[in-house]
């Protein structure tokens, strides 16, 4: 049984192996199919122990998914120089978005996944982050548009749905390259830098796509 094998160590120690164990599971199985038994016998320590420190399922989830979200986070947000341009900025924290959640698909399927899928409460947890990304990438693109002549006039609803878009692009993004094998992290990155950059580029440079029959919008 798991609890033969507990050793005494400090109790963050013990909560991460605990977590460690919970994302993994949930990842493999689902939330609803993961077992509390399964959990404490790869983490190493008895079912009340978790139980002990975490509570009940419940709160082992929504600490999985904060702990996860937390650490995407701060991986992009270390990731990115403010000194730079705005573009070598979202290039920056696009690489690390995409190689961390290559090298933690578990933790990424716990987030934005399983989170989103097992009532608000948890959606809560995961859409916190997602508002925090776009929140990161608003900015960004308020910061091109300032230094731009040519699109000084974007409202600040459009600014933000621009990064709503891209943020939205980025995480079906993940999905796919985390299932398809020939895919990868730097190339997930050029992708998306690619399909969005360089079309807020042509906004930033005043070219703006019109509907047909509408007159062009570009400006001189």
């Amino acid at each position: 049984m798991g609890g033969g094998r507990t050793k005494r160590m400090p109790r963050a120690e013990r909560e991460r192996q605990m977590l460690d164990a919970a994302v993994e599971i949930i990842a493999r199985h689902g939330y609803t199919a993961a077992s509390m038994d399964e959990i404490a016998e790869l983490a190493g320590v008895s079912k009340p122990l978790v139980y002990l420190y975490l509570n009940s399922k419940d709160d082992l989830f929504t600490a999985c998914i904060r702990r996860e979200a937390a650490a995407l986070t701060e991986a992009v947000r270390a990731a990115v120089r403010p000194g730079l341009p705005a573009d070598r900025q979202l290039w920056d924290g696009v690489q690390a978005f995409f190689t961390y959640t290559a090298e933690h698909p578990d933790g990424w399927t716990v987030v934005h996944l399983q989170a989103r899928t097992h009532g608000p409460r948890f959606a809560a947890e995961a859409d916190a982050m997602r508002a925090e990304m776009i929140a990161f990438v608003t900015r960004l693109i308020a910061t091109a548009a300032l230094e731009s002549p040519h699109s000084r006039d974007l409202s600040t609803r459009e600014i933000e749905g621009l990064a709503v878009a891209l943020v939205g692009a980025a995480e079906s993004l993940a999905d796919w390259t985390n299932t398809t094998p020939t895919a990868t992290a730097a190339q997930a990155s050029a992708t998306l830098m690619n399909f969005a950059w360089s079309g807020l580029g042509n906004l930033m440079s005043g070219n703006r796509w019109a509907p047909p029959g509408v007159a062009s919008a570009a400006r001189p």
